[in-house]
């Protein structure tokens, strides 16, 4: 979290911005070891617990989900929903609220017993983990939302004991009742309200099949991570925590069911406790070859697109930063409540100079509305353009004059006192003080930052900060806008986290329930841009910058080709020249 479509909202810059005539080899090769370099280790090895985006370029490699992505550097390819485990994206029935999945044939586990089917008892299964008494995955509350019978399935196992041997109990005592397994290949979900991004979030690792062998473990435990049965084509081979962690190839899996991954290599070894400049220069030297978790450092971002270095790609997971507005406080006689003075700050920012601070149009551009690039709704608009985003001071001067404050007003602005965010606050003071707003300016640790300032409703009522610095990536890739605006821009009396202001807005909440109904990308898409641009209108965020994450690779990496989720190349789709 912090954490289009077609010619309107394609974003073609989504994915392999940089790649620069990469010449590869005319014949795929095989084996070798892929290696990897970390900072730190997934934050999970249990794909009903994977949170973090790294995360889910492990699990492409040892889990399978029933709907996911082709790894492509086209962009329009790269988000569009395709079966994995399912032999294909269905079709909803009975008015959008029934979807039919059938399994592959020759999908296996690496089964303790020997290679078996994953059958639809298995997806069952790995819905029910979802909300374990454990741990629940982060994304639970979309899925128990939408699934008819999951919340009530939920609330009862919320009463169970945190052990194996309870948990398995309920799970094989109790079903889920919008959820039917007809026979061993065939799965129906029943929604509760049709949902055109529901096969999306089918793409998550979260609600991956399950084996009945999990059931004997706490889910992402020690006993759990040794004894991992895998879908994909590799598994967990050796495993030091916090060092290293090795996948091996599965034995059980079967190219002829698996029409995603190519597996390629033999061996994945991941190192991790790493610095990142130690990272890039291993890459840069080819002694490894991917990072994990790192971005290109700014410091030789420019050095290395400046020399047009093949190896270097720019890619979107839909990540945006933007200034949010307290509408809230009294502070400045309740300024922030006129529309005036918020079409005031809108026009006052540069954006184009924060593009530069984060490495330039390599890895950012400027943000006009509240979906980042590669979300559906997505599209080109600016209800406050200035020339090249640079700001337009006399504009904003004018707004505020208009709204009563011809000699400006002055602003409370906290900021994490961490890399590149102190220079985005010091650009943002700069170009308020252009246009007559004075920013005062105070720096929060980044552990501090969220807690302390921005969810604490009390803090924002007091009038503690009036603008913020934040950052949001949705939960996933595509038809993500209902990630992006549901937490932030709706409020229907009860307070959430991430609405720090309890913004709302009827008409686009109204425009964004047919979004969500809606069962053809492209009038997702053109629904979801329209609330884009209602909610700009009334201008409760800034919109700064739409990230895309440099990566860099070695030089035996070949076929380095995108997967969405990941924001990196497919691990399972790599291969090696050295």
């Amino acid at each position: 979290m912090h954490k289009g479509l077609m010619s309107l909202l394609t974003t073609a810059a989504m994915i392999g911005a940089l790649q620069i005539g990469e010449v590869q080899a005319q014949e795929p090769q095989t084996g070798g070891t892929l290696r990897i370099l970390a900072t730190g280790e997934p934050d999970h090895m249990d794909p009903a617990l994977a949170g973090m985006v790294p995360t889910n370029n492990l699990m492409r490699a040892i889990s399978r989900q029933l709907i996911s992505y082709e790894a492509s550097n086209d962009p329009d390819v790269a988000i569009k929903p395709v079966g994995d485990l399912a032999t294909e994206v269905p079709q909803p029935t009975d008015d959008g609220l029934t979807y039919t999945f059938k399994l592959r044939q020759g999908a296996m586990w690496d089964a303790p017993s020997g290679a078996r089917q994953i059958t639809s008892a298995d997806v069952e299964r790995g819905f029910k983990r979802l909300c374990n008494p454990h741990m629940q995955a982060s994304t639970l509350t979309y899925f128990t939302a939408l699934i008819s019978g999951l919340a009530e399935f939920c609330d009862g196992f919320a009463k169970v004991e945190p052990t194996a041997e309870a948990m398995k109990k309920y799970v094989e005592e109790n079903d889920v009742t919008g959820i039917e397994t007809p026979d061993d290949q065939t799965v129906v979900i029943k929604l509760k309200e049709r949902a055109g991004d529901f096969i999306y979030m089918l793409s998550l690792p979260m609600p991956a099949p399950a084996p009945i062998e999990v059931l004997d473990y706490v889910p992402d435990s020690p006993e759990y991570r040794n004894h991992y049965i895998g879908s994909g084509p590799y598994t967990i081979g050796d495993y030091t925590p916090d060092t290293s962690l090795k996948l091996v190839r599965n034995p059980a899996w079967k190219a002829e069911s698996d029409p995603l991954r190519k597996a390629y290599v033999d061996e994945i070894e991941i190192t991790m406790g790493l610095q990142a400049d130690a990272i890039m220069q291993q890459l840069q030297s080819s002694d490894a070859d991917l990072a994990y978790d790192i971005n290109v450092p700014t410091a030789i971002l420019a050095t290395l697109a400046a020399a047009g270095d093949e190896k270097l790609t720019a890619m979107s997971a839909g990540n945006t930063n933007f200034l949010f507005i307290n509408t809230v406080s009294g502070n400045n006689n309740g300024a922030l409540k006129d529309p005036r003075v918020r079409q005031a700050l809108e026009y006052a920012v540069d954006k184009a100079a924060i593009v530069q601070q984060w490495g330039g149009s390599t890895v950012a551009e400027p943000a006009t509305g509240i979906f980042g690039i590669g979300v559906l709704g997505h599209h080109k608009f600016d209800l406050y353009p200035s020339p090249d985003s640079k700001g337009d001071p006399e504009k904003a001067k004018a707004l505020l004059a208009e709204a009563g404050f011809p000699d400006g007003i002055t602003l409370k602005m906290p900021y994490r006192n961490k890399d590149l965010e102190v220079a985005t606050a010091a650009t943002i003071q700069a170009s308020m003080a252009r246009a007559g707003i004075k920013l005062e300016l105070t720096p929060v640790t980044a552990a501090d930052y969220y807690s302390k300032f921005m969810t604490n409703p009390v803090t924002t009522k007091e009038g503690t900060w009036d603008i913020a610095p934040v950052g949001w990536t949705p939960d996933w890739v595509g038809g993500a806008a209902r990630s992006v605006f549901q937490p932030q821009f709706t409020f229907d009396g009860a307070h959430q986290t991430y609405n720090y202001t309890d913004y709302n807005n009827p008409k686009a909440n109204e425009i964004a329930a047919q979004a969500i109904n809606a069962t053809t990308p492209e009038e997702t898409g053109k629904l979801w841009a329209q609330v884009d641009e209602m909610v700009m209108a009334d201008a409760p965020v800034v919109p700064l910058i739409a990230n895309k994450n440099p990566r860099y690779r070695g030089e035996a990496v070949k076929n380095y080709l995108p997967y969405a989720l990941g924001v990196e190349g497919d691990w399972t789709n790599i291969w090696l020249e050295r």
